[in-house]
C-alpha cells in the first residue's frame, strides 16, 4: 500500500487508499478480515508495506493487526520501484506460508486454500488484458506463463492481486535475485518476473477465481464499493447505539457511526456516516462521510466528504477532503 494514490486525490494526501472506509471500515481492514477469515489456524504476523504517513496512520494499521489476533509489523516503500521491490521491502517477514494481496481492492470470492500447495494465484476474465498480468494455464489448471501487461492476446485471465506462497524463503530470494541483477521490466521490478522464474524451477502454481473484483480506485469507485459492501452486509447491525436521530428519516441500508447526529435530515439509502458526525437540515443518499464532520442545509448525492469536514450549503455531488471547510 505504498502507492500514491493520484486517482483518488485530494483524499490520499493524508491517508493511504486502503484506509479509506468503506460502509464503516478501512478498506485494508476488510481485505484482512475476509482472508482471516479464510483461514483455519493462527496469524503470526500482517506486514504493511506503505509510503511515510506518519504516526497515526501506523497506529490504525497495528490495530488492523491486532483485530486479526496478529502482529503488526511497517515496512516502508521509498521508490516506486514495482511491486516485487514492494515486497522485498519486507523481507525479515518474508518467511513460511504467506499470503501477498493488494490493499486497494475489495474482492468477494472463497479463499480457502490447502496450505501445502505451492502457490495459487487469484484471477478474473477482464476484456482487456493489456492493462494487467495475465497467466497461461495447462489442462490441469496449473500455470505455464506468466505475462506482465500483453501488447497482443495471449490470455484474458487476469492476476488480480492476492497470491499464495507456501514458502516465503523461496519468494524473498527470488526477488533478491532480480534486484541484485537489476532485471526490470518497464523500468520496475515485477512480480510476475519473479513467479515466473519461481515457476521454472519447479513451484506449481493454479489459480483460483475472484466471484466480484470491487474498484477502490477513485471517488465513483468508492461510493460504488460502498453501495455494494452495504449490500452485501445489509443483514448485519450497521446503526450504532449511540448514534441519535431527531425528526429525520434514514432509508436503509446504511451505516451509522458512534456518536453520529442526524437532525431534521433524510439519510439514505447507501450512505455510510463516521463518528460524530453531524448531518442537519439535510438530505443525503449514496454518499461516503467521513468522522467529525458537520454538513448543513445540503442535498447530496454521489459525493464523498473527507474527516473534519464543515459544509453549509446546497451542491448535489461532492469530493471534498479531510480538514476543509466550505459554505456557498
Amino acid at each position: 500500500m505504498a502507492g500514491k494514490g493520484s486517482r483518488l486525490r485530494p483524499h490520499t494526501l493524508t491517508i493511504p487508499k486502503p484506509l479509506i472506509a468503506v460502509a464503516g471500515k478501512p478498506i485494508v481492514q476488510r481485505l484482512v478480515e475476509d482472508l482471516a477469515q479464510s483461514f483455519n489456524g493462527k496469524i503470526d504476523e500482517v506486514a504493511f508495506i506503505t509510503g511515510d504517513f506518519g504516526e497515526d496512520v501506523e497506529s490504525q494499521l497495528m490495530d488492523v493487526a491486532q483485530s486479526v489476533g496478529a502482529k503488526g509489523t511497517i515496512y516502508k516503500q521509498d521508490a516506486p520501484l514495482g511491486i516485487a521491490h514492494a515486497i522485498g521491502c519486507a523481507s525479515p517477514s518474508l518467511s513460511g506460508n504467506l499470503i501477498v494481496a493488494f490493499a486497494d481492492t475489495l474482492f468477494r470470492a472463497n479463499f480457502h486454500f490447502n496450505p501445502k500447495e505451492d502457490g495459487i494465484v487469484w484471477t478474473q476474465k477482464v476484456d482487456d488484458p493489456s492493462s494487467f498480468g495475465v497467466v497461461k494455464l495447462d489442462q490441469n489448471n496449473h500455470i505455464t506463463d506468466f505475462i506482465e501487461k500483453p501488447q497482443y492476446f495471449i490470455s484474458n485471465l487476469a492476476i488480480v492481486g492476492i497470491y499464495y506462497f507456501n514458502s516465503g524463503e523461496k519468494l524473498r530470494d527470488e526477488i533478491n535475485y532480480l534486484i541484485d541483477n537489476d532485471i526490470k521490466l518497464r523500468g520496475e521490478y515485477q512480480l510476475t518476473s519473479v513467479l515466473e522464474n519461481m515457476k521454472n524451477k519447479g513451484a506449481k502454481f493454479r489459480t483460483a477465481s475472484i466471484d466480484e473484483w470491487i474498484d477502490c480506485g477513485n471517488k465513483e469507485a468508492v461510493v460504488h464499493a460502498n453501495k455494494r459492501m452495504l449490500d452485501i452486509k445489509k443483514n448485519e447491525p450497521m446503526v450504532a447505539a449511540s448514534a441519535k436521530t431527531r425528526n429525520s428519516v434514514i432509508i436503509q441500508p446504511c451505516f451509522i457511526g458512534d456518536g453520529v447526529s442526524i437532525k431534521d435530515s433524510v439519510v439514505g439509502p447507501y450512505v455510510s456516516i463516521g463518528r460524530n458526525t453531524t448531518i442537519e437540515s439535510s438530505i443525503v443518499e449514496n454518499s461516503v462521510i467521513g468522522e467529525e464532520t458537520t454538513i448543513i442545509d445540503s442535498n447530496l448525492s454521489n459525493s464523498m466528504v473527507g474527516n473534519f469536514v464543515e459544509y453549509v450549503g446546497r451542491k448535489s455531488e461532492l469530493s471534498i477532503s479531510d480538514y476543509s471547510k466550505f459554505a456557498s
